[in-house]
């Protein structure tokens, strides 16, 4: 086995995230818009204190279970749609699909509130602006950021709306279908819910780029993703510290099992170790350390070929 295997197949097998109550806004800062699945995983992980924030509209909705896919928390302050309210129901007489976006020409298929409250209940078909922004730009709602009115363009979505000047940015409605959902750009994800299914943008490891002091984290729901959860490592979490959960770390460092550093607690159930680029000189911090590289060649996501590990290589 190559020194590169281990590595991905820990993201995959070795850890889920500390439990988390969740709310209406932990899913749209995180990317996700349906609580996560419940994991067996050998890693698991503590519990979030202090009342969460948000910064977006969200479909969230029943009681949270031990996450493998989801979510961060942001800290925005209450001027943005955190008053958003879970989605109330499913789509009954939705008259279009948003995989498909069947609707006719001119107009797109999205997610809106058909009863004035601030809840998507089902989709329907709304006029495509005149010179529609476009993935990734900023985008304006009108009359509310779940009327189903806004500047993006077919096939997206005007999302992490500020309720105070009605600005957020388009992101892509998954395309496919729920089975098999699809994203026009790589360097993001489907995350699939009841009713909202959109194409978050993948965060970058080595920058640790996630707002409100996230984690950057591999996604275990879309093997060699990257995805923004909750950092649940409170005082602890620092390098060689051991870690039972995949957020248990602070930003820059990965819950991996303790035989990967010589300074880890080796009865532990994990150790915090960092990050590292394959591209520049060594400078993990532990004795025999070197910086593994994250995936096999050639199956790296764009941008993200230099993603390494520091640990100790393992035969």
């Amino acid at each position: 086995m190559s020194r590169r295997t281990p590595l991905l197949l820990l993201a995959l097998a070795a850890c889920s995230l500390r439990p988390h109550e969740f709310t209406a806004t932990d899913a749209a800062n995180s990317g996700t818009t349906e609580p996560a699945s419940t994991s067996d995983a050998a890693i698991t992980a503590a519990p979030a204190t202090g009342e969460p924030t948000g910064t977006s509209a969200t479909t969230t909705t029943g009681e949270p279970a031990p996450a493998t896919t989801t979510t961060g928390v942001g800290t925005s302050d209450s001027t943005t749609s955190n008053f958003i309210t879970p989605l109330d129901g499913g789509p009954p007489g939705s008259e279009c699909d948003s995989y498909a976006q069947d609707c006719p020409e001119g107009q797109k298929c999205v997610p809106y509130s058909g009863d004035g409250d601030l809840s998507w209940e089902t989709l329907g078909c709304f006029d495509v602006v005149p010179r529609p922004d476009g993935e990734g730009e900023p985008c304006e709602v009108f009359e509310s950021a779940v009327s189903g009115k806004d500047s993006c363009a077919e096939g997206l979505m005007c999302w992490d709306v500020d309720l105070d000047t009605g600005i957020g940015t388009c992101l892509a409605l998954c395309g496919g279908s729920v089975e098999e959902p699809t994203c026009p750009d790589p360097n993001t994800f489907c995350s699939v819910g009841r009713l909202l299914s959109l194409c978050f943008p993948y965060c970058d490891p080595l920058a640790q780029d996630c707002e409100g002091g996230d984690l950057c984290v591999p996604n275990q729901s879309n093997p060699g993703g990257w995805l923004c959860v909750l950092d649940a490592s409170g005082e602890e979490g620092q390098v060689f510290d051991t870690c039972g959960y995949l957020n248990d770390c602070d930003a820059g460092l990965y819950c991996t099992p303790p035989e990967y550093g010589a300074e880890c607690e080796q009865n532990g159930t994990g150790c915090c170790l960092p990050y590292c680029d394959t591209s520049l000189p060594n400078t993990c911090p532990g004795e025999g350390q070197v910086c593994i590289p994250w995936y096999e060649d050639g199956q790296a996501l764009p941008g993200y070929e230099n993603v390494g590990l520091c640990g100790v290589p393992q035969a």
